[in-house]
Order: structure tokens, then sequence, then C-alpha cells
């Protein structure tokens, strides 16, 4: 269906970074598959959990649990808030985990749900719902309500939108699909602080933003606080599908059985590559891998008079184009996809990169010199 308009390219296989089209032509990865590829293409470490996995059981029912997935649930709660008990749901993707975590705050017998303005949490009813771009949800309406948008980042509009009949607050502790977007660790704080106060439940989306991407297991570490609510998918398996929904304290125990399933969610596959991107993260150093490649993609970006803003963390990293002469940011990607660079471009202005935590110094810097001459390039698309 003509859900996505006409492909720019029809990929055939990848190492690493690198990415090759039927035609032969080879470009490097600085998308990552919107954050998903967390170790790069055909890792060996994903490639033999995968098929060693497959080799002895590939799929079970629901009515049964498999070693991959409750190791796996157990890694995530140890990873997510160390020493907090919790339970996990294991879905297919982001926007399942959040449907998950959606009909948990309706366990709370409450309706009303904080959002946040430049939101994006997926493309089911539910998730739409929470979803702040208007023509992404009008011509699905009437969707499930009752939703208050709020400024992101404005700690006072969100104390003045919650009160004790919300039950929860939803953030994205990085924006991906608005440009990167970066939630301060105060604004993170008071949220938390505020939900507290009036019973609501504080649920991340770390869809994006989670399973080390920013350098740090979630981008919300850095702030200190506990959750009630934790989604995860994109990197957390590497390019196999999963989602999960981590629920904390109370949070855990609000869905009972018959509340909610799923037929493929939590197989032990997906589990055993979730598995071996968490190892692989551990043993490889990709967390500080991630800081420091992020860093310096950052720096170079910002040393062209035509980038206005560079914003992100670890290697999820957005900036805008607004400066003397900038064009504008699709042609940018046309322009990179031609020097063979796959780049994206998340409004007019706005450009996003989030290459694979495997990232290496030379391959920053190779974008780096050539980012120069992809904005004159672009000028003339």
């Amino acid at each position: 269906m003509n859900t996505f308009g006409p492909p720019k390219m029809v990929l055939a296989r990848g190492e690493g970074l690198r990415v090759t089209d039927v035609d032969g032509n080879t470009y490097v990865d600085f998308l990552g598959g919107i954050a998903v590829n967390t170790l790069g293409h055909a890792h060996p470490a994903l490639l033999r959990a995968v098929s060693e996995q497959l080799a002895t059981l590939g799929h079970v029912s629901n009515f049964f649990a498999t070693t991959p997935q409750v190791e796996l649930a157990e890694r995530l709660l140890a990873l997510t808030a160390p020493g907090v008990d919790g339970r996990v749901f294991f879905a297919n993707s982001g926007a399942e985990a959040n449907e998950a975590a959606l009909k948990i705050t309706r366990r709370t017998g409450r309706t009303h749900i904080v959002a946040m303005e430049d939101a994006f949490h997926g493309r089911t009813m539910g998730s739409l719902a929470l979803t702040s771009k208007a023509a992404y949800r009008e011509p699905f309406e009437p969707l499930p309500g009752h939703v208050t948008w709020v400024p992101y980042g404005d700690a006072d509009a969100l104390a003045a939108a919650v009160d004790d009949q919300t039950a929860a607050v939803v953030i994205e502790p990085l924006q991906g699909e608005a440009g990167v977007n970066v939630a301060s660790t105060a604004f993170l704080q008071a949220a938390r602080e505020i939900t507290t106060q009036h019973g609501a439940l504080l649920w991340l989306d770390e869809i994006q933003s989670g399973m080390g991407r920013t350098g740090h297991w979630l981008a919300s570490h850095p702030a200190g606080i506990t959750p009630d609510l934790v989604t995860l998918a994109k990197g957390l398996a590497g390019g196999i599908p999963i989602g999960a929904c981590i629920g904390l304290g109370r949070a855990g125990s609000l869905l009972e059985p018959g509340n909610h399933g799923t037929t493929f969610g939590g197989n032990p596959v997906a589990s055993a590559a979730a598995l071996a991107v968490i190892d692989t993260i551990l043993g490889e150093g990709l967390l500080e891998n991630a800081t420091a490649m992020g860093e310096r993609l950052r720096s170079g970006l910002a040393a062209d008079d035509r980038v206005s803003e560079v914003r992100g963390s670890g290697v999820l990293v957005g900036l805008t184009l607004t400066g003397p002469g900038a064009p504008a940011a699709p042609a940018v990607v046309a322009a990179a996809q031609d020097a063979g660079w796959i780049i994206n471009a998340t409004g007019p202005d706005r450009i996003r990169f989030a290459p694979p935590l495997v990232v290496s110094a030379a391959e920053v810097d190779a974008f780096v010199q050539a980012w120069p001459t992809l904005l004159d390039k672009a000028v003339h698309l």
C-alpha cells in the first residue's frame, strides 16, 4: 500500500555501517534504520544469537515461557531501574509497547493523559491519540481521549495541566521525530515530582532514545529519577522486531490475566537477539563509544555557519539549518545520498542522524569532512 511513498532505493545487503543497493552502489548508513541498527548491519554476535536460537526453538505461544524471554526481562529491569521491583510486557514494536502502557494507565481508574507538543508515540489508534501532530491524528478521529498537550520542557505548563484526575504524563526524554529535542534534567525531575504529587504515573517513551543510544542505557538516567512506565523498542534487538513495556512498582501489577496479550511478543529469537545486543554493548564499550562519537559528530557539524543549532546526546543528533545560505533539509538528504551517505530530514530545516553505536572515529571524520560539500551541492538541487 502507498503508505510510505516511493522508496529511495532498494537495498540488498549490509556490513557494519555500509549498505549496498541492488545496483551495487554502497552507502554509509548514518541513520541506522531510524535508531534501530544498534550494532550496524550483519554484526557477528547478532547473527550467532539468532541462528543458534532458531536452531533450538523459534516460537512458542505465551501459554509458555522461554529462557531467553525470562532472562531478557530480568536484564531490562536491572538496566532500567536497579533494585526496583517491576514486570515486563514484550510486544513487537514501539507502538505496541505504547499501547500496553496506555492500557496500564487506564487501569488506574483515570483517563486523562498529559502529553508533550511535538510528541510522536506511534501510528496505532492508541499511540496516535498521544501524538501531537494534527495531520497524523485528524484523519482517524475520534481517537481515545482525553489528552492534553503541553509545551515540551515547560515545567510550569505541566504543573498546570496535571491534577488528581490525571492517569499519566508521557514524555520522550529525546523527541526523535521532532528533530531531536532534548528534555532537561530539571524538566524530567519536575515531571517526577508533579506526577507523584497527584498520584499519576510517569511514563517515559524511550523507544528511540533508549538502549545506549545516548551513551546511557536510558536517556533519562542522568536525571536520576525512577519512572513508573518505560517503553522500549527500536534499538533493543538491533533490527529484530521487539518492543517492551516496563512497569515499575505498582505500575507493574496493574494489568491482570486477560487484560492484554500478544502472539509473537517476547518470542525466543527476538529475545535472544536483544540479549546479544546488551552483551555486545557491554563487551565492546559501546556506551562510551556513543558518547565520544556523538560529541565528535556534533562538534564537526556545528562548525559550518549554515548550521544554527546542533542538539542531541550520544549518537542521536539533530540540527537546524537556518544560517546564511542554508539549503533545505530534504535537499541536503538528497545530496548526501548522491554522495553515498544516508541521513534523514525531520522537517524543512531539520536533519537527524542516528548512526549505529559501533560507528568509528574514521567514519565520523569522513562525514564531517564531506559535510560542507553536501551543503554546497544541496543549494543547487
